[in-house]
């Protein structure tokens, strides 16, 4: 048995970063990024020994210092998991391998948040900064606040940050001379780069105690059609994600203080319309539409709203057929608390 476990220790290593490198690698096969990650690859399956292989592969992480907490972390976490089974013994290679996967997955799964309904402030797609109570998230703040601070002209801004107990660090740029405020693929990089290396100082000095892999992610397909790229840095600690991405058209937009950027753009907008106050009333009032925006009148605290010339609109003139006169008319005022939850609307055609 003591034997058994030694093999396994050996091997866990390399067979753990060899698949979190497969698994996140979403690069065409001709991009630098993915020749890095290939390089990698061929290393895992190389003739070499076990040994020598995992030293190969965990040479390529940060610091001799990280590289030992991985290590120590891997062995701890294998032999409590064994502990629980039963010990090593017993058990084939296909068993270890596929509940490694499914730990894997576990793991890196951005669960926190499904089925969550995004509000104003949330830290995600309602932008603000939520801490969560998370005593080291302070300190991670304000080192994404002085990385873009020192290195980032006016035109980025921090749109949503966001820690959890667990470990996660989510930041969303915003660039406020993008017509959909998403930054471009250098800037997202720059950013992981240095925030990455912010980081790395802050727990080596021991004012975080985590060690934070990484993903870059630029905006989403929906959001903005540019090339998606995301790269991953596995270690096995709970503590393990920094998440950096663009805001997308999923960001809530506040009111009034969004609506002027975006006054050019159709914005689908969920209202209270006119009605009695009660709770049922205000539920069977709820509505939705797709409109531009006619006006904003700070002082009297409302807005119009015109029918935005899209798909869904157009369809009670007839397909094929513009809006017509009625409805390039039509206007919708509504003060700023009946505003429910406004977001961009993009044609998916």
């Amino acid at each position: 048995m003591a034997a058994a476990r030694a093999r396994v220790l050996r091997e866990l290593p390399a067979r753990c970063w060899t698949k979190c490198l497969r698994r996140a690698s979403p690069f065409p096969s001709t991009s630098p990024a993915a020749s890095s990650l290939s390089s990698l690859s061929r290393a895992s399956t190389s003739p070499f020994p076990l040994a020598s292989r995992s030293r190969r592969l965990l040479h390529s992480l940060p610091s001799a210092a990280v590289r030992v907490r991985v290590r120590a972390q891997l062995q701890t976490r294998f032999l409590a998991s064994e502990a629980a089974r039963g010990g090593v013994g017993g058990r084939g290679p296909a068993a270890d391998s596929e509940e490694e996967a499914q730990e894997w997955a576990v793991e890196w799964e951005d669960s926190e948040d499904d089925g969550y309904e995004p509000e104003i402030g949330d830290g995600g797609d309602g932008g603000g900064v939520a801490l969560r109570g998370v005593g080291w998230g302070e300190r991670a703040l304000v080192a994404a606040e002085e990385v873009l601070a020192g290195h980032f002209g006016d035109d980025i801004a921090m749109f949503a940050f966001k820690v959890s107990p667990k470990g996660y660090v989510y930041v969303r740029l915003d660039k406020l001379t993008d017509v959909y405020g998403c930054p471009d693929i250098e800037e997202i990089e720059k950013f992981n780069r240095l925030y990455k290396q912010k980081l790395d100082e802050i727990v080596e000095r021991g004012e975080i105690s985590l060690d934070l892999a990484l993903e870059a992610r630029l905006p989403k397909p929906k959001c903005k059609p540019r090339t998606h790229l995301q790269l991953n840095t596995c270690s096995q600690k709970s503590f393990g994600r920094l998440q950096v991405s663009s805001p997308g058209a999923e960001r809530l937009l506040k009111v009034p203080e969004d609506l002027d950027r975006f006054k050019d753009m159709a914005m689908r907008v969920q209202y209270l319309a006119e009605g009695n106050s009660d709770l049922a009333s205000k539920q069977s009032l709820l509505k939705d539409g797709i409109f531009l925006l006619e006006s904003v009148n700070a002082e009297a605290g409302h807005c119009v709203w015109r029918l935005a010339d899209v798909k869904e609109n157009r369809a009670e003139a007839g397909k094929g057929r513009p809006l017509n006169r009625k409805q390039r008319d039509w206007r919708l005022q509504t003060c700023f608390t009946a505003v429910k939850k406004v977001t961009l609307y993009l044609d998916a055609n």
